[in-house]
């Protein structure tokens, strides 16, 4: 039998739902290995900083080295994941991450290593790992279900935390016993596995009519759709606020285990385990909390909660006290992050998962990284315990956020877009066609006219995500009845990709605003090519002679009175 995401019946509200697909359990176990892998190397290069260098603004800098590159190439990672196989992009990032460990492991062998160096090639590795992240991440929902993507989510966030409970310990005991070296070595072998895991997925594509998208087009296209997404937009602006504000506590780990607990690497490990054994506790009780509390009641309790705990590190000063808030921090954000991480991959449409997945990536793990910097140089000027204060007062206040940044709802995904039948054409066209003029007559009630225009402001906002730009709504005023909504499109290909974006959810917003139209007539529309003998992106396509003849005084017409000539696909006349 096929191992496709809808062999077996899945249970929705259990969280081991999705590992009875073979695909996904095979790839979550490896991936489970490689995260104890990076978690055991964060503790080896952090150690080896404390010990090359007492600065605690290079030892947070350990923390911004990996996650850095999260933010700065996350945007292009997702647009080639929407692109490309997102298996074979996978198995490309794990091969930088793989150079890099390698590297790492054989420089600190012949003792090489510099703290400058150091943070080099733990940029190299996060760079690897954010370039993976939003192919892996988008991909889950082409091997589980729709209604088992939530439990494969938090699945994703127990591999991680249950590698940050019992990697730290295990790569304090190797850090301990047979130095840096080793725990560089041990993260370098265990990307193996999931590579190969990577390997054996059978893929099925899912071809489309149209061909792809540039990479300066795609991620255009995804800042566009994030821009007009005012969802997605509060979910990245708490993403950013969340890390700058926690990211302290993860950075300043170190510093907690050396000055606050006077310990070593072993109490370093600890520490962190702690913190992983609370993030395991959160993300097994995500369903529990999603289904009680609302997306924003929950991000308040995860910021109280952190914030209360946070007190009690930079206050204690025995280990198990310590540890035990970090229980509590490590739950808190947990379930913060996974909230978070779902609120966008249920609502991005699967066209522009891997971008919008890659934006929240950058908002999280930019928000971290300039967090631990910033932290780092906090500690510098105020020691640790004065630093960690500061964060918990700022997390105890962050759910004022919500304020005016409110959580959208977090629901089941249903964001499927649906391909429409191409449109009647009499005129010859190339996929560089364009600009295109898309002008959509209504006639409605003039009763009803205040509701249509409320409810063509939705459509303005899917429209433009999905690729229109200039969109407009007039009202006749010799006839009060006749609405016209217009917009453009840059050419004839990217036109037929923004027909087919549209979601089941913006096709009924769509609908709604039809449903006003009165009269025996259907809604009309135009749909004008506006350079009819020429390409908008193309200097090498040649119109006919007596066209390339009438050209230049068209355009100076036109230049004149001030209008653009434009040609009607449908009938090939020409509209002024």
């Amino acid at each position: 039998m096929t191992d496709t995401p809808k062999s077996r019946p899945f249970s929705a509200g259990s969280i081991t739902a999705p590992l009875r697909n073979l695909t996904f359990r095979r790839i979550w176990l490896a991936s489970l290995l490689s995260n104890l892998g990076i978690m055991i190397q964060g503790v080896g290069a952090a150690w080896a900083m404390t010990q090359m260098t007492s600065s605690a603004d290079k030892i947070a800098l350990v923390q911004t080295a990996l996650t850095l590159p999260q933010m700065l190439i996350s945007v292009p990672a997702g647009a080639i994941a929407d692109m490309h196989d997102r298996r074979i992009v996978a198995l490309v990032s794990l091969g930088i991450a793989l150079a890099g460990a390698t590297g790492l492991t054989a420089l600190a062998w012949v003792g090489l290593v510099t703290p400058h160096l150091l943070l080099v090639l733990c940029f190299v590795v996060g760079s690897g790992t954010a370039l993976m992240w939003p192919a892996w991440q988008s991909a889950v929902n082409e091997q589980v279900p729709s209604e088992a993507l939530p439990a494969a989510i938090a699945l994703q966030g127990i591999s991680n935390n249950v590698a940050r409970s019992v990697g730290p310990a295990i790569g304090g005991i190797v850090v301990a016993t047979a130095g840096a070296v080793a725990a560089f070595a041990l993260n370098a072998m265990l990307y193996l596995p999931l590579m190969l895991a990577l390997f054996l997925w059978k893929r099925i594509p899912q071809p489309s009519s149209l061909p792809p998208e540039k990479v300066g087009g795609a991620i255009v296209s995804g800042v566009r759709y994030i821009c007009h997404s005012p969802s997605i937009k509060i979910v990245l602006a708490r993403a950013v606020i969340n890390g700058v504000i926690g990211g302290g506590i993860v950075a300043l780990m170190p510093l907690v285990a050396r000055d606050l607990l006077h310990g070593g690497a072993q109490t370093y490990g600890i520490m962190l385990s702690a913190f992983g054994v609370g993030a395991v506790i959160g993300a097994l009780n995500i369903a529990e909390v999603c289904k009680q509390m609302s997306g924003e009641a929950a991000i308040r309790a995860c910021g109280l909660s952190m914030g209360g705990a946070i007190v009690a590190v930079s206050l204690s000063r025995g280990p198990v006290l310590t540890a035990v808030a970090l229980v509590v921090v490590g739950a808190a954000w947990m379930i913060a992050w996974t909230i978070l991480n779902l609120s966008v991959q249920l609502s991005a449409p699967r066209w522009v998962a891997g971008r919008a997945l890659a934006a929240y990536q950058a908002a999280s793990s930019g928000g971290i990284a300039f967090g631990s910097w910033g932290w780092g140089y906090v500690t510098e000027a105020a020691g640790v315990e004065m630093a960690l204060l500061i964060s918990a007062a700022l997390m105890l206040a962050s759910p004022l956020t919500g304020l005016w940044l409110r959580m959208p709802r977090v629901g089941a995904r249903s964001e499927e877009t649906e391909v429409s039948s191409d449109p009647e054409v009499r005129l010859p066209l190339t996929a560089r066609s364009g600009p295109l003029v898309v002008e959509v007559e209504y006639r409605v009630a003039p009763e009803n006219a205040r509701a249509f225009h409320n409810a063509m402001q939705d459509v303005q906002l899917f429209r433009k995500r999905n690729g229109a730009y200039g969109w407009s709504i007039a009202r006749d005023i010799a006839d009060p009845e006749l609405w016209t909504e217009r917009f453009h499109c840059p050419t004839w290909l990217d036109y037929l990709r923004q027909r087919n974006r549209p979601t089941r959810t913006e096709r009924a917003m769509e609908e709604q605003a039809r449903a006003f139209h009165v009269g025996p007539n259907p809604v009309r529309i135009h749909r004008m090519l506006e350079r009819p003998f020429g390409s908008v992106r193309s200097s090498d396509d040649t119109p006919d002679p007596p066209a390339a003849e009438a050209l230049p005084a068209m355009r100076n017409a036109a230049r004149g009175a001030g209008v653009c000539q434009q040609v009607d696909l449908n009938t090939g006349g020409k509209r002024p």
